[in-house]
């Protein structure tokens, strides 16, 4: 049963017919007092409540309330029901412990998204999670990342929106990847947006679209990633650098899925999850006013944090072994391994490109060394600025070898010199000159 908190007699009806219609069997009462003669005596499988019972009251009995609530049913998912411009209060509402909230007038889908999601998230916290999920790409089997996995694995089949923390290079792709992969948007669109790559004055038409002529040098229509996503997953990468003002438009759009076309006025309408990334502190960000405490509790209903790679030193070799194998077959060459002293050395080093930086060193070694077992030495030669490393004596096939890895990462990276760069370990400045040297063309 869900139950219905409103002082509104047509917002009580309104609600009631809606979740009745979604199949939803509910109980609705008219003020605090009420509403908690109910929840001490039954527990409701979900509540929706208004903020504001009484004028002048600027939702202080609203929270009373939820915070009431919660001593009795602690369990229970709770959806805040606001207007937008007490956002501020609907923060509060998220500190005391409610689940999510929704802005009047509210959006049907976007709400019952957000009850499904809650009663979902429920169900899997009471009976548990499924075994057969995948994990393609994600090597380890720290405690750390077990239990990075063991939440994917719970909140995957959700709607729930997800913030995946964690240094730079320790896979928070992969993890949105996964959580998209295991889903019921698994066969529809996955699609990727590096946020900190956006400036202000193309955030919107990346993001929602433009009409043709609708700024200089539109010159047809385009579509917007949100619109792309539809029935999918969009993967908002390094949310923590979007500048403030983009940090409202796209609140708006995460809060009734909702949005237009930059010289369009007709809204449209978007069926999306969010899962979203960053490698900055996003609480510090908040407290220094650079990020929008609204759009965190919007974006974070779960988080999911990522340790670095100094903290995960059992998942080293595994890595390792794994960037090996697959570099050598993407080269057709025999399988590698590695000496004890190689691996007890990997083990040792503070990794501060973590999972990238072990993968660059990895692979620069073995197209270097020619060799199917890797030594210490072999990883200390290569773990220096490449411009300093001598070529070895096969200069021919290394030169053959390097171009190969050049042209892959070309192609893997669409030409972006500076992802090309980095996944080679080197800088753009040396990639330029490999190009001139190999007469590759961008």
């Amino acid at each position: 049963m869900i139950l219905i908190i409103d002082d509104d007699s047509a917002v009580r009806a309104s609600l009631g017919f809606l979740l009745r219609h979604a199949g939803f069997e509910t109980r609705t009462v008219s003020g605090p007092q009420e509403a908690l003669d109910v929840v001490r005596g039954i527990a409701p499988q979900l509540i929706v409540m208004d903020m504001n019972f009484s004028i002048g009251t600027s939702g202080e009995e609203g929270l009373r309330l939820l915070r009431q609530v919660k001593i009795f049913r602690p369990e229970t998912p709770v959806i805040l029901i606001t207007a937008w411009g007490t956002i501020s209060l609907a923060v509060e509402g998220m500190r005391a412990g409610a689940f999510d909230f929704v802005t009047k007038p509210w959006n049907n889908t976007a709400l019952l998204n957000s009850i499904r999601t809650a009663l979902e998230l429920n169900r899997q916290g009471e009976h548990g999670k499924r075994t057969d999920f995948r994990f393609d790409g994600i090597i380890g089997r720290s405690g750390a990342l077990t239990e990075a996995l063991d939440t994917v694995a719970r909140i995957a089949p959700t709607n729930a929106s997800v913030l995946v923390t964690g240094e730079s290079g320790t896979g928070k792709e992969l993890i949105a990847e996964a959580i998209h992969a295991n889903s019921p948007r698994a066969a529809e669109p996955f699609v990727k947006v590096n946020l900190g790559g956006l400036s202000q004055s193309l955030f919107e038409s990346e993001m929602f679209g433009h009409k043709k002529g609708a700024f200089t040098d539109a010159w047809a229509d385009r579509t917007g990633r949100f619109e792309m996503a539809d029935r999918g997953t969009v993967f908002l990468d390094e949310i923590g650098d979007l500048e403030l003002s983009c940090q409202v438009k796209l609140l708006r759009v995460l809060q009734d899925q909702t949005f237009e076309a930059l010289g369009d006025s007709r809204p449209r309408k978007v069926d999306v999850r969010v899962v979203s990334a960053t490698n900055r502190n996003l609480r510090e960000k908040i407290a220094d006013r650079t990020f929008r405490e609204d759009l965190f509790y919007r974006i974070n209903l779960i988080t999911i944090h990522l340790p670095p790679l100094r903290e995960r030193p059992e998942d080293v070799p595994l890595l390792a072994r794994h960037f090996a194998a697959r570099q050598a077959a993407a080269n057709r060459l025999p399988a590698p391994d590695f000496t004890p002293a190689a691996l007890a050395y990997l083990q040792s080093l503070p990794w501060p490109g973590n999972i990238r930086e072990l993968k660059n060193l990895v692979e620069r070694t073995l197209l270097v060394s020619g060799k199917t077992l890797l030594d210490k030495a072999d990883l200390t030669l290569q773990n220096r600025t490449p411009e300093a490393v001598a070529p070895p004596e096969n200069s021919s096939r290394l030169n053959d070898l390097e171009k190969q890895s050049i042209l892959q990462a070309m192609e893997k990276h669409g030409g972006n010199i500076s992802h090309v760069a980095s996944t080679l370990g080197i800088s753009r400045a040396a990639l330029y000159r490999r190009l001139d040297k190999y007469g590759i063309r961008i």
